[in-house]
């Protein structure tokens, strides 16, 4: 990291600096026609959806500012955290607490900002905005550091370039690419905390990326409407709009929006109709139905990785499902052979006997060698302290890497 910031020329900052500062006044009316508001979502008749969002327009409009500042972080927040010794371990230049660069200091997500209240010179500019995500994203494939220090790290400064872009109203093609790559950290991170965090730590973890991974998601569904005019379907928007599916598998968890059936209202039919949002719906259905074998060899057969980032967390649950009722109706009078149930569970026979062994059933192996699940057992039972990370077969095909 030092040596990009040496790689780039005094001079060259400075030009650069100038640039931002001079072309101030001439951008805001240069870009004045690219702006629209982000708009809400609502359950309203269309007439006060329309009314809602030209009122919000006309507001950010009258609000929104055009960013100069040249660096990852304004150079008066960068001095005072160095003062402060409030610097991550990822912006210390050599180690030292004391001591940042432009080249690695990032700025903060500040909660109480409003364009009303920051300077121009405070706020980047969108190009300094994407090579600040760039960098941010660059740093999940560090393996310095657990990925929960990563992930705290990365998870506030987004949420900062996401300020900037609603602080400025851009609302173009670059910021739709931009909340994408967002999105997709707030989903890989989903399943990476599971798999990293202990399962005492887990809980406000997830609740802390579930929260921030449905806003970022509302900011890119008002985006991908903005530009309607434009692009009718963005070609990725299908698979962005499953996931707000997927998220309600749980009903009995955190909410996550408004109503599913008032969500699909604001839907384009092209997308309904589309094959990702068939299989979040699909999936959806058959878990709330308890049909364990359809909604897992659904989801393998059709999740995309990001999909399954999503789902992973009710597997197990869906597993579980799946041996109780295996146990109480399926294999009375003879034993289910493991290899049979690795295949209904999609998982390796030898994570399927450690799974039924969390469940309290014993298995055994037969006079050529194949493993069973014996019959009447009365030991079955619920873990209590949780399961831990199984297999899924065909998950290794389906992580192929994901670029952001």
């Amino acid at each position: 990291m030092e040596r990009r910031h040496h790689s780039q020329s005094h001079s060259q900052r400075q030009q650069r600096r100038n640039h931002f500062s001079s072309s101030s006044s001439s951008s805001n009316q240069s870009r004045s026609n690219n702006r629209f508001s982000f708009p809400k979502s609502s359950s309203s008749s269309a007439n006060d959806v329309h009314d809602r969002r030209r009122e919000t327009r006309e507001e950010k409009q009258e609000e929104a500012i055009v960013g100069t500042c040249p660096f990852m972080c304004p150079e008066a927040e960068r001095l005072q955290r160095q003062r402060l010794r409030d610097l991550a371990v990822f912006e210390r230049l050599h180690g030292d607490p004391r001591n940042s660069s432009p080249a690695l200091a990032v700025k903060k997500f500040c909660r109480t900002m409003s364009a009303k209240e920051v300077r121009a010179s405070d706020v980047r500019p969108l190009p300094v905005l994407e090579e600040t995500l760039n960098y941010l994203l660059s740093l999940l494939d560090s393996t310095e550091h657990p990925f929960e220090v990563i992930h705290d790290f990365v998870f506030d400064r987004t949420r900062s370039v996401r300020q900037d872009l609603i602080m400025q109203n851009i609302v173009n093609d670059k910021a739709i690419n931009m909340f994408e790559k967002i999105v997709k950290f707030h989903v890989i991170s989903h399943h990476k905390l599971r798999s990293s965090c202990s399962s005492s730590s887990i809980s406000p973890l997830h609740y802390l990326n579930l929260e921030q991974l449905t806003k970022a998601l509302t900011s890119l569904y008002n985006l991908y409407e903005a530009n309607r005019s434009s692009k009718p379907i963005h070609e990725k928007e299908a698979e962005f709009h499953s996931f707000y599916v997927l998220l309600h598998l749980d009903s009995n968890g955190q909410p996550v929006g408004e109503s599913l059936s008032l969500w699909f209202r604001h839907v384009p039919s092209p997308i309904i109709k589309s094959k990702e949002m068939w299989f979040a719906r699909q999936a959806l259905r058959y878990f709330q139905m308890g049909n364990y074998r359809r909604f897992l060899s659904t989801v393998a057969a059709e999740a995309s990785y990001l999909q399954y980032c999503i789902i992973e967390p009710y597997i197990d649950e869906v597993r579980s499902l799946a041996l109780c009722c295996i146990h109480n109706c399926c294999y009375k009078l003879h034993p289910y052979p493991l290899g049979h149930l690795s295949k209904v569970l999609m998982m390796e026979e030898s994570d399927v006997e450690l799974f039924c062994n969390a469940y309290g059933l014993q298995t055994c192996i037969d006079e050529v060698g194949n493993k069973l699940l014996p019959t009447k057992q009365t030991t079955f039972c619920r873990p209590k302290g949780g399961l831990q990370n199984y297999s899924f077969l065909g998950f290794q095909q389906l992580g192929r890497q994901i670029e952001l």
